[in-house]
């Protein structure tokens, strides 16, 4: 599969809420994520003073999914430049114009830097204090596991870091199992 036909395959996983969804094929994005990146995306200039639309706690949990995603990516050591790309593109096209690309390679930058200062460890603690409701955290483990699957498959290291993130968020290894077993459901039917 040519490489822009896989990101928009992954981008439309990431902006549905469940692999039904994906056979579906709604024109409506449902995902958790994709609704956080409208209020990320329209999050105001540091002077502004009108309304905006802005939601602090869907920006929070926006960087926490990606976040969690970027974490797992990295687990086994490996995020060279075509990985970056590819995360930076999928994540981009996946909040449907909603983020632009520049912010999106902003908020790599920044969580870059923090996993290199803080570890993966302090980091998984971080995320899952951001997550306080269970359907966030299923919706942060599932898009970590779709873009753990984004180059060639889910290592047992990154594995091992998505069950750490389960268990740190509330959840068990049983919905790691579920999470890729659906994003796996949903890549073959899109």
């Amino acid at each position: 599969m040519q490489k822009d036909a896989r990101i928009n395959l992954l981008a439309r996983v990431a902006r549905t809420a469940s692999s039904r969804d994906v056979l579906l094929e709604s024109e409506a994005p449902t995902s958790i994520l994709y609704l956080a990146a409208a209020s990320y995306g329209s999050r105001p200039a540091e002077d502004a003073t009108v309304p905006t639309g802005f939601d602090p706690v869907a920006v929070v949990l926006f960087e926490a999914i990606v976040e969690a995603a970027y974490v797992v990516a990295n687990a086994d050591g490996v995020f060279d430049d075509d990985e970056r790309q590819t995360f930076q593109r999928v994540v981009a096209v996946a909040c449907g114009g909603a983020v632009a690309a520049q912010q999106v390679a902003a908020l790599l930058s920044d969580l870059t830097d923090q996993l290199r200062e803080d570890g993966l460890d302090r980091r998984i603690e971080a995320i899952a204090r951001a997550v306080t409701k269970k359907d966030h955290a299923h919706e942060v483990l599932r898009i970590a596991a779709l873009l753990a699957q984004a180059s060639e498959g889910v290592s047992p290291v990154e594995r091992n870091a998505l069950e750490r993130l389960a268990i740190r968020c509330g959840l068990g290894v049983a919905d790691v199992d579920s999470a890729l077993a659906d994003v796996s459901t949903a890549l073959s039917l899109a």
